[in-house]
């Protein structure tokens, strides 16, 4: 038996600081981990031998700094957490294990707009087909990660906007998944879970404060503040799209006229297209059109550029990140949308705000909101568990 104070509690305590420390990074030296805790170089020696000898750590050797150094991370067979990202017209999903190594990754066509009995259908075929092709056991889930294309109230869990997905109303998507797959579940919004896999594995590592823009079917941001996802009180937090660009402008599914969203979302700006182009244009035909120098497209992934910019140069002046990620089809574009983006974040942000702003695009491309998904599995893994796992 533990009590608060004793040596035992105490060592217990360090256990579980180490094996957080090695979770978030992947993988850390010893060194790295005594700078990242705060424990002595001694005790985390101590630490790792005994984490090594019950099978909770892998040590390696590798170099760091031109000298030799061991590298810890988690064991390969301590568990493994899953990943879903619902898109638009996509349903993907990942298997990685707590090292942050991707087992296996798989994406097919969907109809997000149908029911969530459906998607949920479909996400658990694809997720056993995916554990078959990894060659793991399904008791080995510790957790699972669902992105949604809409806001979730972070209280309840339950979609803030039945307007963005009607086929979706009235489900508890955390709820309803947990139940059929019994292990936890943490779902966020497809924004936010991009923020956090260009954080840990793309566009955003090593980098505290940033934003991430998606445009897709609407236009959100993910927000990363001291290194962690701020989602606000009720889990809207980044919904930039529905900033107003003009009053008198086309009416959005908000219910509010002229969002930024009206400017930028594919809905509003491939119809721009159809007489010249026809109706069979998707954002990611556009793009690819826009960089072999078609002038009509490169003129609308210009101005959604533009007006992008104009959101980003708000969040520099309320939130002065130092990096800001592009995400989405629209990241493929480069400096046909970065050019711009930078020119109206130049014109509309706080010259010291826009001065220390680097914007780049995201490394992860379409995969980036699946791999955040299993970054927020994996932070929500409990230290204690991995430990007792």
């Amino acid at each position: 038996m533990q009590t608060p104070g004793s040596q035992s509690s105490l060592h217990r305590a360090n256990l579980e600081r180490v094996v957080r420390a090695v979770r978030s990074a992947g993988a850390l030296t010893q060194a790295d981990i005594a700078r990242t805790t705060g424990l002595s170089a001694a005790t985390v020696s101590n630490i790792v031998r005994e984490l090594k000898d019950g099978g909770h750590v892998e040590v390696r050797t590798t170099s760091a700094g031109g000298r030799r150094a061991r590298s810890v991370s988690l064991a390969a067979d301590a568990g493994i957490v899953v990943g879903i990202d619902f898109g638009h017209s996509h349903l993907r999903v990942a298997v990685g294990n707590l090292s942050h190594q991707v087992l296996a990754e798989e994406a097919e066509p969907f109809d997000v707009d149908a029911s969530a009995a459906e998607g949920f259908d479909r996400a658990e075929k694809l997720v056993s087909r995916l554990l078959g092709t990894a060659g793991v056991d399904r008791a080995k889930i510790l957790g699972m990660g669902l992105g949604v294309p809409g806001p979730i109230d972070v209280a309840t869990g339950i979609l803030g906007s039945t307007a963005i997905l009607p086929g979706w109303r009235g489900t508890n998507p955390r709820e309803e998944l947990a139940a059929r797959t019994g292990v936890p579940v943490h779902v966020d919004n497809d924004a936010n879970l991009g923020a956090l896999g260009e954080l840990v594995w793309g566009s955003g590592r090593g980098c505290g404060d940033l934003a991430y823009i998606k445009v897709a079917s609407g236009v959100g941001a993910g927000l990363v503040i001291d290194g962690r996802i701020y989602r606000g009180p009720g889990g809207t937090a980044g919904e930039i799209g529905h900033i107003t660009l003009d009053e008198s402008g086309p009416v959005c599914r908000c219910g509010n006229r002229g969002c930024l969203e009206t400017f930028t979302a594919a809905r509003h700006v491939l119809p721009l297209l159809h007489a010249s182009h026809g109706d069979d244009l998707t954002m990611r035909r556009v793009v690819q059109l826009a960089r072999e120098g078609d002038p009509g497209c490169r003129r609308v992934v210009a101005d959604i550029g533009r007006h992008i910019g104009s959101g980003v140069a708000h969040l520099c002046n309320l939130l002065n990140p130092s990096r800001v990620v592009l995400g989405g089809d629209l990241a493929e574009a480069g400096e046909v949308a970065l050019t711009p983006i930078r020119d109206s974040v130049g014109r509309y942000a706080i010259p010291s705000a826009a001065r220390n702003l680097t914007l780049v695009p995201g490394a992860l491309g379409g995969r980036a909101e699946v791999l955040g998904a299993l970054a927020l599995a994996l932070s929500e893994v409990g230290d204690a568990a991995l430990v007792s796992h």
